[in-house]
């Protein structure tokens, strides 16, 4: 089901100022950006991903979350079937299924858990490229 992280992301009111200091932080650029709406940084020696949203974009739930609402997101192989399982497990919606990006294969959905956690999970076209280097022996 939860096949592994694939991308955090945190949000922020001014996506410039953000921008800059995970720049300065990473010692990085960002090596994607939807103008005026999201970085995406790559990070570390495998490449783990994490995105920085204009706040505006935010589910609604997340204005209000302790800690910004930032979501790590797990990539699953299904993710209509996975989040339709964690509905039935007794998950409710925090943001449903949603396309992203240039339709490049990458869609994401996040949910409570029963405990009052935020699940994210997403299809990550990176994440599959990434382990099937590693099982190759590969760097993506």
């Amino acid at each position: 089901m939860l096949c592994g992280m694939a991308t955090t992301t945190y949000y922020a009111d001014d996506l410039a100022a953000a921008k800059d200091w995970y720049t300065e932080l990473l010692g990085l650029a960002p090596y994607y950006e939807v103008p005026g709406g999201y970085y995406e940084f790559r990070v570390g020696p495998t490449q783990a991903e994490l995105g920085i949203i204009n706040r505006a974009y935010a589910p609604a739930g997340a204005h209000n979350a302790p800690g910004g609402g930032g979501v790590v997101f797990w990539h699953v192989d299904d993710l209509a079937a996975t989040f339709a399982r964690l509905l039935a497990l007794g998950a409710t919606e925090y943001e449903p299924i949603t396309q992203r990006g240039d339709g490049a294969g990458f869609a994401t959905a996040a949910v409570v858990d029963p405990f009052g956690n935020v699940l994210g999970i997403m299809t990550n076209p990176h994440f599959v490229a990434m382990t099937a280097a590693a099982a190759t022996g590969e760097r993506g």
